[in-house]
């Protein structure tokens, strides 16, 4: 079966916040000890993904 694929649309401001939180995250697993590979994957992906400009109309 075929993994689903999901999209999200962030702003500049979303997007610090999203890559903080990954980071705060990853280190948190680094206390304890634990491996960080998933943390890693996402981070990697967040900071690559390609950004797309979008007309927003407010009514």
């Amino acid at each position: 079966m075929r993994d689903k694929t999901h999209h999200i649309y962030l702003d500049s401001h979303e997007r610090k916040l999203l890559i903080h939180s990954l980071v705060e995250l990853k280190n948190q697993i680094i206390q304890q000890g634990r491996y960080t590979d998933c943390i890693d994957e996402l981070i990697f992906k967040v900071i690559n993904a390609p950004t797309e400009r979008m007309k927003i109309e407010y009514v």
